[in-house]
């Protein structure tokens, strides 16, 4: 009997990612912001996925693969000075 590592998840519910190429199908582009909004387990050997929302366009829901899709970086700068 083979042994399954159980995988991690590597994106929660409703994280902000952005899109790490472009998927002209729904003409979005390579840094476009969604929110993930369902997690798709998949078998060991093949890729997880993820439906977004929250693109410029309304009603709609893409699915992707986790590859295609990273964490949006937040900067966080100092006030600035009032002098």
């Amino acid at each position: 009997m083979s042994k399954r590592l159980k995988k991690t998840i590597k994106f929660n519910l409703f994280t902000q990612v952005v899109l790490r190429e472009d998927i002209p199908k729904y003409d979005l582009k390579k840094g476009d912001v969604a929110t993930i909004v369902e997690h798709y387990p998949m078998p060991e050997d093949q890729e997880e996925g993820y439906s977004l929302e929250g693109f410029n366009v309304e009603t709609i829901t893409v699915e992707v693969a986790e590859s295609k899709i990273e964490r949006v970086k937040i900067f966080c700068f100092p006030p600035l000075s009032n002098n």
